[in-house]
């Protein structure tokens, strides 16, 4: 996941402010239900916080947003370590997308 971190333009990773980044084995039920999901459906990665776009001028003094990235189900979807690789990119492509503001039909428009 870090490689996939790196890979961002300077741009975009100077501006990636207030966020942690984490790996974790799988969504919990209340993540999936965020996502709009039912248990037993798939979740690769999912952001959770406050996109730069809807932070104000009282943005301040609070935790850290949230990107997970999802290991059980992307390792179940993509077999290869290359596959792998190339998702991991892309889920955290997507989700660092949020954190900037780009909501998901937005991103489907981009083919992202």
């Amino acid at each position: 996941m870090s490689e996939a971190l790196q890979a961002l333009p300077q741009e975009f990773q100077e501006r990636l402010d207030n966020i942690e980044v984490v790996v974790e084995d799988e969504p919990t039920i209340e993540q999936l239900a965020e996502a709009g999901l039912e248990s037993g459906d798939s979740l690769l990665g999912l952001y959770e916080g406050v996109p730069l776009t809807e932070r104000g001028a009282n943005y301040g003094l609070v935790l850290p947003d949230k990107l997970s990235i999802f290991q059980r189900p992307i390792e179940e979807a993509y077999r290869s370590d290359e596959e792998i690789k190339s998702e991991v990119q892309r889920v955290v492509q997507h989700e660092i997308a949020h954190h900037f503001g780009l909501d998901d039909e937005r991103l489907d428009e981009l083919g992202k």
